[in-house]
């Protein structure tokens, strides 16, 4: 029994809306989704399938994108400066030979500190500044600024612990104040007791046969990068599908990886970063999201162990996911699936959840078709 689709899309965007229900015509008859995308702030698509309109889904490493763009406000701001050793602000850091590297080398994921050699506990996993204490103290894994990979599991918690050093204040509490209240975001680090009724557990991954080939011919040994970013490495490894299903991470919100958010909160941020939303002037001035779209990390990443390229931060999405975006789109992508993004040169801003976790994880092959589709009405419109 194919889904229903609801929502409404504007006038010129009816062929998302067909390519939506194409798709979720070809998925499992449990499939839940929701798309939403805005265009020079004004909401233009916003349609889901097999749930609620504010249903709330764990987005994984899209919370990243929330996390980086409190780095770029408090940067616009002047209160952090990218060249500036990321000891200045946190001298602890400077343990194991980590003390020449910079803000901006550390959001282009070239610390070298993925994880510790032990791993990570659930509860550590959860609070950023546990994350942060273990690793101020670990040695990195390769030389610090001389090559980059993922950060996966970490990088909310190295930057976040800059943002409190600078501000004293957490960097969930910032992104409160500056960015999800002001405009009423359904993007939560830290979901409110009251919303969780919303809350929509992940399903696990359901492959098929020969995806499940595909999963059992690349495995890892418990200490490759790969494993150690991941935290499968710890004493009890970490189910990565499972981690948004723990009220303990949904209730604090770790900045990599514990976003709560339905399709309209990725998408209504991204929004609000590059346009005027509501009589709101855009959170960032067209030169910081230049700077932060900015290739700074291309080439072999050493924990995908795959060609990537990233910003300061954010995913160079025109590059990594869809090549019909502008230069400079600034975006990031979720294990489960989902996936959000800002494109400054046509003022489209997108956002994607879905419920069970994609196959092979990272953003979910149906976004390249939904991104077109959206990209084309954009232009034509």
């Amino acid at each position: 029994m194919t889904q229903e689709i609801h929502g409404t899309v504007a006038d010129g965007f009816e062929g998302v809306r067909e390519e939506f229900a194409a798709f979720v015509a070809g998925e499992r008859p449990d499939y839940e989704g929701q798309l939403c995308a805005y265009v020079h702030g004004r909401k233009v698509v916003d349609l889901w399938a097999g749930t609620e309109a504010d249903a709330l889904y764990g987005v994984f490493s899209s919370t990243k994108g929330a996390a980086y763009l409190v780095v770029a406000l408090l940067v616009q701001d002047g209160t952090l400066e990218l060249d500036r050793k990321v000891t200045y602000y946190w001298p602890e850091f400077a343990a194991e030979g980590k003390g020449a590297l910079t803000l901006r080398e550390l959001l282009a994921h070239r610390a070298g500190v993925v994880g510790t050699d032990t791993g990570f506990t659930l509860a550590e996993l959860a609070d950023d500044r546990h994350l942060a204490e273990r690793l101020a103290d670990q040695r990195p894994f390769w030389r610090p600024g001389t090559a980059f990979g993922y950060h996966a599991l970490v990088s909310g918690a190295l930057v976040g612990e800059v943002v409190r050093r600078a501000t004293g204040r957490t960097l969930q509490e910032v992104y409160q104040e500056r960015v999800r209240t002001p405009y009423g975001l359904d993007l939560h680090l830290g979901l409110p007791a009251s919303d969780e009724p919303r809350f929509r557990p992940t399903q696990p991954m359901a492959p098929t046969p020969e995806q499940q080939a595909v999963l059992d011919a690349t495995p890892d040994g418990p200490h490759t990068l790969a494993s150690i970013a991941f935290n499968r490495n710890a004493a009890e490894p970490t189910d990565l599908a499972a981690l948004p299903n723990m009220p303990l991470v949904r209730a604090k919100g770790p900045a990599s990886v514990g976003g709560v958010a339905s399709a309209r909160g990725l998408a209504g941020m991204y929004a609000a970063a590059i346009s005027e939303v509501g009589q709101q002037a855009p959170l960032l001035k067209p030169d910081t999201v230049a700077e932060f779209g900015q290739f700074h990390s291309v080439g072999y990443d050493l924990v995908a162990r795959a060609h990537k390229s990233f910003g300061l931060g954010f995913q160079t999405t025109a590059d990594t996911w869809h090549p019909f975006l502008g230069a400079g789109t600034i975006g990031h992508s979720g294990a489960s699936g989902s996936q959000a993004f800002a494109d400054p040169w046509s003022g489209l801003a997108y956002g994607y959840t879905r419920r069970r976790f994609a196959f092979p994880g990272g953003a979910a092959p149906e976004n390249d078709r939904l991104a077109r589709a959206i990209h084309k009405a954009t232009l034509a419109a």
